[in-house]
């Protein structure tokens, strides 16, 4: 096995991930500097009540800044409203709107339940990256007849 690039596990509401894997949400903010490197996967967790990896999609790019400077550059493709944004960043010094592309939904979710049969897993609170075992479980948890999931954990090099 090749050396894997880093994989990002993002957690996201429900709806944030159905926007995210429709291609109308582009850009995805967290409070806190986030450093990684466009070409990124990143596999999606929608939170309660789906639990589970929908999909994935690439890091395009990562803008840290103020958060009135992400939001004048995101607000748009944020897929949330002004008011939902300052609530969510509110007391935050730095923001970060990471920009996603090539969104891929699986065609069977991989739920919590499924991911902690094979080990310990706990999703994040906001995002984690994986380490090349965490893939390998995440493989063993996915359905076998999931085309998407299984070419999207090729592309990461498994």
């Amino acid at each position: 096995m090749n050396e894997p690039e880093r994989t990002m596990l993002l957690s996201v509401h429900p709806r944030f991930a159905t926007a995210i894997l429709a291609g109308a949400k582009t850009v995805e903010v967290r409070r806190q500097r986030v450093a990684a490197p466009p070409g990124t996967p990143v596999l999606l967790y929608a939170t309660a009540p789906t639990k589970a990896i929908v999909g994935m999609a690439r890091i395009a790019s990562v803008q840290v800044a103020t958060p009135r400077e992400v939001w004048s550059a995101s607000s748009t493709r944020a897929g949330i409203s002004r008011r939902e944004y300052d609530t969510y960043m509110e007391g935050a010094a730095q923001a970060s709107g990471l920009t996603l592309e090539a969104p891929v939904a699986f065609e069977t979710p991989v739920p919590l339940t499924a991911l902690r049969a094979g080990g310990a897993f706990h999703p994040p609170q906001s995002y984690r990256y994986l380490r090349p075992d965490d893939l390998q479980r995440m493989s063993a948890a996915a359905p076998p007849t999931d085309t998407p999931f299984y070419t999207a954990l090729e592309s990461m090099a498994l």
